[in-house]
């Protein structure tokens, strides 16, 4: 007998060990830090800065020294009947290096560099994009859910006024007809109810599929605010941080930079590089009869009859202006978003608020006086049908209204490059 109680709290441990397995609530942190580590297109791209860095070493190589051996003066068929074949052989083994000129190696690194510099901005740039659809997955989760509860309020407290209206009509205080109407609206809250769990399910899916989690969708749920700020910064406010932050409009900064580099490397591929050689030569066919040992030195510089680099010269310093005016371009839509982003929150705070000062409460007020007053017989079915759709559609449009000022401000957000508003 006393190991019952063990037993009993062994069974406890181990519903609440299966519960906290069954389902993991996740917060927006956690949602984003997944993301980042686990989205596949996300880590594709930021191989692209590896891919780049691994440049910039190829860019600062050296140029390797060659080596050359030659030989020479060998006999190959007898003469006068001497046969002496290598006699006469002379061995001449040298190095020559390629000497670049005007920093032509540290100019390609620099723009190698600022390639990088440019890759690790368009990253950031898609980073931005995909953080805005991610928190767009996560707020329609989180708007499924309060829609789900509201469905979830509205049948109960209709199932109650239900049961009410059957023991009235049990006792001969409404018709057969009026009961009949009223269970026949049930079946739009069931209705409503179904629609609510299959968006949360879709968003669910939305979002595991943007996190790459093969978890299965009941197992998970988010937690976050559901609500609205009803403060809101001056406009000018978000154009400053969106052109101090916007990665694209640093990556536009800084491809004007590299093709500026770049141009000084087609001025500098331009200039002439010299060879240098140097060679040991044994048994040479000089002029000095003891010269059996000799060494030998020369340059080879190449003539610039014809300057073969002007086209590329001119290509680079075309392309200087033509990052200029997608920078101006960049600028001008980063401006544009923050403006439609600002507009698009206010707009949707216009709506939030006289409906939380007003309109949520007024419709729980109607409902509840035109229920009582018809239980009570003051109020026809009519006037209880329509004070429930009225409830019912004030409560909804507000849940969606949220969720819209939600996805507004990540949309702001994503304007402006960064989280400003939570």
């Amino acid at each position: 007998m006393r190991r019952l109680p063990c037993l009993y709290c062994a069974l406890i441990l181990c519903s609440a060990y299966a519960r906290a397995q069954a389902q993991v609530s996740l917060t927006w942190e956690q949602v984003r830090n997944r993301f980042e580590a686990n989205n596949p297109t996300l880590l594709a791209d930021k191989l692209n800065i590896d891919e780049s860095r691994a440049q910039e070493i190829t860019a600062f190589l050296r140029p390797n020294p060659t080596f050359t051996l030659t030989a020479d003066g060998t006999q190959i068929a007898p003469d006068n009947g001497v046969w002496r074949p290598f006699a006469g052989t002379f061995e001449s083994p040298g190095i020559s290096y390629l000497q670049e000129r005007q920093h032509k190696r540290a100019l390609r690194r620099e723009s190698a560099q600022k390639a990088t510099l440019i890759a690790e901005s368009s990253h950031a740039d898609l980073d931005r994009t995909l953080l805005f659809t991610l928190r767009s997955a996560f707020v329609s989760t989180l708007q499924a859910k309060a829609v789900l509860q509201l469905a979830k309020d509205n049948l109960a407290y209709y199932d109650q006024v239900l049961e009410i209206s059957r023991s009235r009509f049990t006792a001969g205080d409404i018709a057969q007809i009026d009961l009949d109407r009223l269970e026949l609206q049930r079946v739009q809250y069931e209705s409503d109810l179904q629609a609510a769990e299959e968006n949360l399910e879709n968003a669910k899916i939305q979002l595991l599929t943007l996190l790459n989690d093969r978890t299965p969708i009941e197992r998970v749920d988010v937690s976050g605010l559901f609500d609205f700020n009803d403060q809101l910064l001056p406009r000018e406010e978000f154009r400053k941080i969106a052109l101090d932050t916007r990665p694209d409009l640093k990556a536009a900064v800084q491809a004007i930079d590299k093709s500026q580099t770049d141009h000084q490397l087609a001025v500098a591929n331009g200039s002439t590089d010299p060879t240098w050689s140097v060679w040991y030569t044994h048994n040479s066919s000089t002029n000095n009869p003891f010269g059996v040992n000799t060494l030998g030195v020369s340059v080879n510089f190449p003539l610039r009859i014809f300057d073969r680099n002007q086209g590329e010269k001119l290509r680079t310093q075309i392309d200087i202006t033509r990052n200029e005016r997608l920078r101006d371009a960049t600028e001008a839509q980063v401006l544009s978003d923050v403006d439609s982003g600002y507009a698009t929150l206010e707009s949707n705070l216009t709506l939030l608020r006289p409906y939380k000062a007003k309109y949520l409460q007024m419709s729980v007020r109607v409902r509840d006086t035109i229920t009582f007053s018809y239980q009570h017989g003051g109020a026809s079915l009519l006037d209880f049908l329509n004070a429930q759709a009225e409830y019912r559609g004030v409560q909804l449009n507000y849940v969606n209204l949220v969720g819209s000022y939600l996805t507004a401000a990540a949309q702001l957000n994503m304007a402006v490059g960064r989280e400003v508003i939570q």
